[in-house]
């Protein structure tokens, strides 16, 4: 088995040390004030927006009456692997729910993404994401656009890194037709997707025109499923920038996971690499595609 991620690891952690200041009855309050930190530090490190030093954990773990050896070296082992975390170099572009979502996505042994208004990130080229950036800042793109352009394109790596990786992708039909960049960007964009469509562990699907109404519409969002039991699945859901998440209850998780299966159920699987190749042709001929690429 590959070894967790960064990410997994200051997950685990985060939760093995909540639940042991709970078990010793101790408030953050009561905490900080042992070990003279802010209660933002201690904040921080149980919502996993910061990591822990050896240094810092060992004296932490005494305050909360945790002796037995392997459990104290599991731990530290935990804060020893959490510390370097991915995307750390964008901490002052992206909210730290938007961060977190980054690096568990890199971790991620599955996942599920859909949406109706673009292409999801991990499949853009970068000439159709330069284009949804600069239609967002209204012109030409900062410094500061840029390294965020920058560090959206280089989420593509779900697509390689891990073995084992599972990635499922429904997009409304609606995407493939909304030219962003004009049509020689819109026709390499879909020659990218066709491509993909065929590479292993790729899964795409086509939410049809002719569904009609559907419980999609209330907006993009992404699921992701881990190695470990102790992991539990986490909901993303987009805000119309498209930079921003908020992660879910595990109730809503569910529910979007079965919606996820719902709008799969109703979505083409088939030859999806023959027909989005089929409207990339339709664009060369001059043709808007609009109607009658999929069958009914």
């Amino acid at each position: 088995m590959s070894t967790p991620s960064a990410a997994e690891q200051r997950l685990r952690l985060r939760t093995e040390l909540r639940k042991a200041r709970q078990a010793a009855a101790l408030t953050q309050r009561q905490v900080a004030d042992l070990m003279e930190w802010s209660p933002s530090k201690l904040l921080r490190i149980e919502s996993g927006e910061n990591g822990i030093s050896v240094n810092d954990l060992r004296p932490l773990l005494a305050a909360y009456g945790i002796t037995d050896p392997p459990r104290i070296e599991m731990l530290l082992d935990l804060a020893r692997g959490s510390r370097k975390m991915p995307y750390a170099e964008y901490r002052d572009l992206f909210p730290k729910d938007f961060l977190q979502f980054l690096a568990l996505e890199s971790a991620a042994l599955v996942c599920r993404y859909f949406n109706s208004l673009q292409l999801p990130r991990l499949l853009q080229t970068e000439e159709y994401a330069r284009a949804i950036a600069a239609a967002y800042v209204g012109g030409t793109l900062s410094e500061e656009h840029e390294r965020m352009l920058e560090a959206q394109l280089s989420r593509q790596d779900v697509l390689q890194a891990l073995p084992g990786r599972e990635v499922f992708v429904i997009l409304d039909e609606a995407v493939l037709h909304r030219h962003v960049g004009g049509r020689g960007v819109m026709r390499a964009q879909l020659l990218r997707i066709a491509a993909l469509s065929e590479q292993p562990g790729v899964s795409i699907s086509i939410l049809p025109y002719t569904v009609g109404a559907h419980a999609g519409m209330q907006g993009p969002f992404t699921l992701l499923e881990f190695r470990t039991d102790d992991m539990p699945s986490s909901l993303f859901l987009e805000n119309p920038r498209g930079d921003s998440f908020a992660t879910a209850s595990p109730q809503d998780t569910a529910r979007y996971l079965e919606l996820f299966w719902q709008l799969e159920e109703l979505s083409i699987k088939d030859d999806v690499g023959v027909l989005i190749e089929r409207l990339a042709q339709r664009l060369d001929e001059g043709s808007d595609g609009v109607t009658g690429l999929l069958p009914g």
